[in-house]
């Protein structure tokens, strides 16, 4: 087999997956990302690698718009390092018309998206919590939109009066950001898909948009050339205005990556790669291997730590019933009745690494200890328990829940097993479908339709957002208050407690206290019990793929291969 890349082809991907937006104001889904890995670049990146065994090489960013990294030495970071200085590197253009230069004033129109009030980024409190005056800015802007239509012009009228304070370009290609408190994990902070820039065009639009995607730019290898029947079919084609020596991170192999959204069974999907009818699977969760088929090449197996993938979280806005998933009672009675090996029997077909999980902290990340406040017989669920509880929260005649639910057969599945579990105590779920795209996107983060009611109980799952020094990557998305629109904390969780322990953790300098004041977090919030944990998943799987896809390198962060370093042998067939 050769190691020398091919060039040209149609990268072909068909599967369950969905975007939540394509807008990286407020992509913050595994799919999503997998797109956005072709289409838009970062201050800073995680290379792809075939070995993810060592932590340092795979978990550290790397410098990707950025022409560096930041040291003391290079005058990158004050001596107090709450100072850092990116300087970005030259040639990297828009497919613009005309073709310009990305500008550190692209990077601030980016960030200062972030708190839009139509698609805002669901971790805004990573940006809150570390940069002088973003956490005012985003108050501003919520408060200036109160009650008033968000329009394009006003939006970007507001952006541009309004300054971030720790937030500056000192010319078209230096950044300076100036923080509240050292953080060790700022850089990887701006890895996330949330600090890619944004051009001037994007002021036209509304973030998110149908028009807004349509419109896209992109400095990456590829760009979107279509995206049809609301995100099912999405096409992306070679960006002539990329070039190779701007970009460490990526590749430009294939000529088009085509991406067909379908529903079709496993079996179906993996027969059509053997015929050589599609290269891959998309999304994560649709084909895996644990033995790949002879003259196949195997994924590492070696795993970075593992997800919360998949756990209840309770509509803590919801009226219905009562206001029945306020209950503590009837939320303990439905951890009780879970069996979550049950649950891990189901996903073991995409042959992943699964254990129960009593904590809302997956091995893995910083934080997590073994503990199991609501502990079962051989975590197989507790019946009798649970039906005390749901008595003693006055539903003892039964209630009746309204379960979000994907319209992916595995998840079908895992709401099935729920749906059965709770049955056995007096509770019934009204199932109501999504596909993954509205899940995610719309249904579970938007806090008015949990104060609607529209739903009481969901089952997602979430990812770190990187490995290594993480700390902060579960519990502040997840746990730390946050009632806007875009919120990835579903369930409107708010403790004070929680609040506060994080805030103590995140200006901790000795990582061992640190640790615990992270691990304290994960026991307040288990006490509160927003979220029952059901399994440690894998964050990185094999992955099935067809026999002419090569070089087929894994990035954690997005739980997939990443496609601008897939080559194709023979490119056409």
């Amino acid at each position: 087999m050769s190691s020398t890349p091919r060039y040209g082809g149609t990268l072909r991907l068909v599967g369950p997956g969905g975007v939540d937006h394509i807008d990286t104001a407020s992509a913050y889904y595994a799919t999503s990302a997998q797109i956005l890995r072709a289409l838009s670049r970062q201050l800073f990146a995680y290379p792809a690698s075939a070995d993810l065994s060592d932590p340092a090489a795979s978990f550290t960013p790397a410098p990707d718009l950025a022409a560096e990294l930041p040291t003391e030495e290079n005058g990158g970071i004050s001596a107090d390092r709450t100072t850092y200085t990116i300087r970005l590197r030259d040639g990297i253009r828009w497919n613009s018309e005309p073709p310009r230069e990305v500008t550190s004033h692209d990077v601030i129109r980016g960030l200062k998206r972030l708190p839009n009030p139509v698609s805002g980024a669901g971790a805004l409190h990573y940006f809150t919590s570390t940069i002088v005056g973003f956490r005012e800015y985003c108050d501003a802007y919520r408060a200036a939109f109160e009650g008033r239509e968000p329009t394009p012009a006003a939006m970007a009228e507001f952006q541009r009066s309004q300054d971030v304070e720790g937030l500056s370009a000192v010319d078209d290609k230096t950044l300076v950001f100036r923080l509240t408190r050292p953080a060790n994990d700022f850089l990887n902070i701006l890895a996330t898909g949330f600090t890619t820039p944004a051009p001037e065009e994007y002021d036209a639009y509304v973030p998110d948009s149908m028009e807004f995607r349509r419109n896209t730019l992109s400095c990456a290898p590829y760009r979107l050339t279509e995206y049809a029947d609301n995100g099912l079919k999405i096409v992306l084609d070679r960006n002539p205005q990329w070039q190779k020596e701007t970009d460490p991170i990526r590749n430009q192999y294939v000529d088009r990556i085509d991406i067909t959204v379908g529903s079709e069974p496993v079996t179906v999907t993996q027969q059509k790669m053997d015929r050589g009818e599609i290269d891959l699977a998309w999304s994560y969760t649709a084909v895996s291997w644990a033995r790949p088929k002879a003259g196949q090449d195997a994924a590492p197996r070696s795993y970075p730590g593992f997800a919360l993938n998949p756990y209840i979280v309770f509509n803590l806005r919801s009226p219905n019933q009562n206001s029945a998933t306020s209950n503590l009672d009837v939320r303990k009675a439905i951890a009780y009745a879970i069996d979550k090996v049950a649950i891990g029997e189901i996903l073991d077909v995409l042959d992943a690494p699964n254990t129960p999980l009593h904590s809302v902290i997956p091995v893995g990340s910083i934080g997590h200890r073994e503990m199991n406040p609501y502990p079962t017989p051989d975590d197989r669920g507790d019946i009798a328990k649970a039906r005390e509880h749901l008595v003693a929260a006055g539903y003892g005649d039964g209630l009746t829940l309204i379960a979000a639910v994907r319209e992916i057969g595995i998840h079908l599945k895992i709401m099935e097993s729920v749906a059965a579990d709770l049955a056995k105590i007096g509770i019934t779920l009204e199932w109501r479908k999504f596909s993954q795209a509205q899940y995610y996107g719309s249904a579970l983060s938007d806090p008015e339709a949990g104060r609607r009611g529209d739903w009481d109980i969901a089952e997602p799952g979430f990812t770190p957002d990187w490995f290594g020094n993480n700390g902060r990557v579960i519990v502040q998305p997840l746990f730390q208050t946050n009632d806007v629109q875009g919120t990835t904390n579903y369930g409107g969780y708010s403790s004070p407690i929680v609040d506060e322990l994080i805030e103590q953790a995140l200006q901790e300098s000795d990582e061992a206290k640190a640790e615990e004041l992270w691990h304290q977090v994960d026991v307040e919030v288990m006490k509160d019990l927003p979220i029952v944990p059901i399994l440690n998943f894998a964050a990185m799987t094999s992955r099935y793929h067809g026999k002419r896809v090569r070089n087929a390198v894994h990035v954690p962060q997005i739980e997939f291969f990443d496609m601008t370093n897939i080559w194709l042998d023979p490119p056409d067939d």
